[in-house]
């Protein structure tokens, strides 16, 4: 399993059009092939900046997905509401505490 962390700094006229889009698409995200878990949060001190943490069964199903046409529309759409470029962490699951 791997997790996938992208920090997303969006114009904060942005926000509302990007949560729109993330309501519009985000079953589609989590019903992805090796997608397990899919999660948006707030920075919250700063509200422009939200996270992505998303689940995958492997590197190669994330890889699936970032070469679908999903990950396509829905990151073109994206890329035009930021302020900053995103950062992206892609972690290997050690341990995982229930």
């Amino acid at each position: 399993m791997i997790s996938r962390i992208v920090k997303l700094f969006f114009e904060e006229d942005n926000i509302i059009t990007f949560l729109t889009l993330f309501e519009n698409t985000k079953q589609d995200i989590r019903n992805f092939d090796g997608c397990e878990h899919l999660q948006l949060l707030r920075h919250q001190e700063i509200k422009h900046v939200l996270y992505t943490y998303s689940i995958w069964k492997s590197e190669h199903d994330l890889n699936n997905y970032r070469k679908s046409v999903l990950f396509r529309n829905t990151w073109s759409q994206t890329k035009v509401l930021f302020s900053e470029r995103p950062i992206v962490y892609t972690l290997d699951q050690i341990d995982w505490v229930k």
